[in-house]
């Protein structure tokens, strides 16, 4: 009985550690050397090495046979791909984020709220040349964020509490606010006035507006941004034009998505 309970031990465990070589290879974005797999895992190289295989059986990771580096293979990628299609909210709100840039021509981004990060789970583009980018997958942090900023102004008091303990607030820019105190005034104010602006806290260059939708119990499940280059988003984040439109959809949306309790 004991070998059994021993066997399934060790199953989990390696299940746990092959996911956590995808999350580690998903995070650098670029091939990894089994070397440095095992030092960001702190497994020995035989374990790694070992999952590694299995995954690329599975087409999960493959490895450039000139270099020998690992990266994310095609199948992680369909899978991805799968489940950011499987998310109802996504049919809901695309129409939505056209919409608006169909109305300002500067990119729309949806993103919902995850491990104290923002991650965008879909995007349309701006018809631009020069434009800002977030591909679906893409993480960003919060307190730094236009939409980011959204989901720490609705979430609760003790989970806001909780995030500024656990996340330190480092200067991206001259811009971003590193005052735990400055941030929560900051949030006030979003909540009082429905939306969120990102004046290059992140990357200077690049400013957005956000703003949240909410679901039947009036919780935060997503956020709507737009986003550009500082030349053309100043002017349009300075009249409110564009506030009030990016408030007006999120309000339509809100009203829609009550009638889809899931959400």
């Amino acid at each position: 009985m004991s070998n059994t309970n021993d066997k399934k031990t060790q199953g989990v465990q390696s299940v746990d550690r092959a996911i956590s070589i995808l999350e580690v290879m998903a995070r650098e974005g670029s091939p990894m050397t089994l070397s440095n797999i095992s030092l960001e895992l702190k497994l020995n190289i035989s374990t790694v090495h070992r999952l590694l295989s299995s995954l690329i059986n599975h087409g999960l990771v493959e490895q450039d046979p000139y270099q020998g580096k690992y990266k994310l293979g095609i199948k992680a990628f369909e899978i991805g791909n799968r489940a950011l299609y499987s998310l109802d909210i996504r049919s809901i709100v695309r129409p939505f984020l056209h919409q608006l840039v169909d109305d300002f021509n500067e990119t729309t981004s949806l993103s919902i709220f995850d491990k104290h990060e923002v991650v965008y789970i879909d995007q349309v583009e701006s018809k631009r040349l020069i434009k800002i980018l977030a591909r679906p997958g893409t993480r960003a942090p919060a307190y730094c964020t236009g939409a980011g900023k959204v989901f720490l102004a609705y979430i609760s008091e003790t989970d806001l509490e909780n995030y500024i303990k656990e996340v330190p607030l480092l200067p991206y820019t001259a811009s971003t606010i590193t005052d735990p105190n400055h941030l929560r005034e900051e949030l006030k104010k979003i909540r009082s006035q429905g939306f969120a602006i990102d004046q290059g806290e992140r990357e200077e260059e690049v400013r957005c507006i956000a703003a949240p939708l909410l679901n039947h119990e009036n919780k935060i499940i997503a956020a709507i941004s737009v986003s550009g280059p500082i030349k053309r988003m100043s002017h349009e984040i300075n009249s409110s034009k564009l506030a009030t439109a990016i408030v007006q959809v999120t309000h339509q949306l809100t009203q829609q998505l009550r009638y889809h309790r899931g959400l």
